[in-house]
């Protein structure tokens, strides 16, 4: 009797340990589940967002300036508007003061043949600067990750292909290579290692000569002078004529700096460029003179020796007109 009482009082022990012991396991088991629910939740969230963040830019890939800058629609990717085309490919990207367009990728072959019998005998075959053997002087100027731009206007100016090797400063002349002819080497030599800036297109309507003229007497007077007629620089190179020039070679200058020329990317938006394109081929290019004779647009300098000129010379031979008289 007394031993069956003792062994009931220790199944019973034993069943309130045991139900404690179930109750505090499934308390734990819950506890875990939902902390392994939360950190699932989280982790799911985190992977879609990180997913979504790489495969854009990976999707349509831009590539990278020869002048790269944060500035927004300052002749970079930064801009309002940028096109894709099928494969993902930035053909072109500006705004409404300029847009900058990618040669058509059709034309690699014949940029390439181009390439081959014009350029690769400074440049190389591979657009890195180094000729074929036996070829004058060298290295030449690298051509690689400039930008269509770049290309383009050494194309169209008639700079290149140069007409001697070496020189201190490429001479402008008529282009021997068409525009068709520039587009299509300025597609191929871009193909061998893509880069911005684009070939610009300046929308011209609309744009502030006020504006423009402020822009020139700052960023551009001091070397091609206030009239545009360029001037003498240092060892041997000048900055050259602004008479004659296209609006797009103008801008492709501002915004790839050739020569000694700095480069205007980043420090004037596109809307500026516009303003500074603007004045020179309206103003720069066609002047008024309300005065009667432009005198060169020296202002007080040609103003001055014609007084001494003409006015002194006009007054001294009446005075001794007069002087003869009397």
């Amino acid at each position: 009797m007394h031993r069956s009482r003792a062994n009931g009082v220790r199944l019973a022990a034993a069943s309130i340990i045991g139900t404690m012991a179930v109750l505090t396991m499934l308390s734990v088991v819950g506890a875990t589940g939902a902390a392994a629910t939360s950190t699932t939740t989280t982790t799911t969230s985190t992977t879609t967002t990180t997913t979504t963040t790489t495969t854009t830019p990976a999707s349509r890939p831009v590539p990278p300036s020869a002048h790269p800058t944060t500035r927004f629609n300052s002749g970079t990717p930064n801009s309002t508007i940028r096109i894709f085309n099928s494969k993902g490919q930035l053909i072109q990207y500006g705004n409404q003061f300029v847009r900058y367009t990618l040669p058509a990728s059709s034309l690699i072959p014949y940029g390439e043949a181009l390439y081959s019998v014009n350029c690769s005998a400074c440049h190389g075959a591979d657009a890195n600067g180094h000729p074929a053997a036996g070829t004058p002087g060298g290295p030449y100027p690298d051509l690689l990750g400039l930008g269509p731009a770049t290309y383009s206007f050494w194309i169209n100016s008639g700079r290149m292909p140069a007409a001697q090797t070496p020189d201190v400063q490429a001479v402008r002349r008529n282009p021997k290579l068409s525009p068709y002819q520039a587009s299509a080497v300025a597609a191929y030599i871009n193909s061998l290692q893509p880069a911005t800036p684009y070939v610009p297109v300046v929308n011209l309507n609309g744009a502030s000569l006020s504006d423009g003229a402020q822009l020139f007497s700052l960023n551009c007077a001091a070397c091609h002078t206030i009239t545009g007629d360029g001037d003498a620089l240092a060892w041997n190179t000048y900055a050259p004529s602004l008479r004659h020039v296209p609006a797009q070679q103008v801008a492709e200058a501002l915004r790839t700096g050739p020569g000694n020329m700095p480069v205007f990317t980043g420090n004037l938006t596109d809307r500026q460029l516009r303003d500074v394109v603007a004045y020179v081929t309206e103003k720069i290019q066609h002047p008024q003179n309300p005065g009667g004779l432009g005198l060169g647009g020296l202002g007080p300098v040609g103003e001055g020796f014609i007084g001494l000129a003409l006015g002194v010379g006009l007054l001294a031979l009446v005075g001794f007109w007069v002087g003869d008289r009397t």
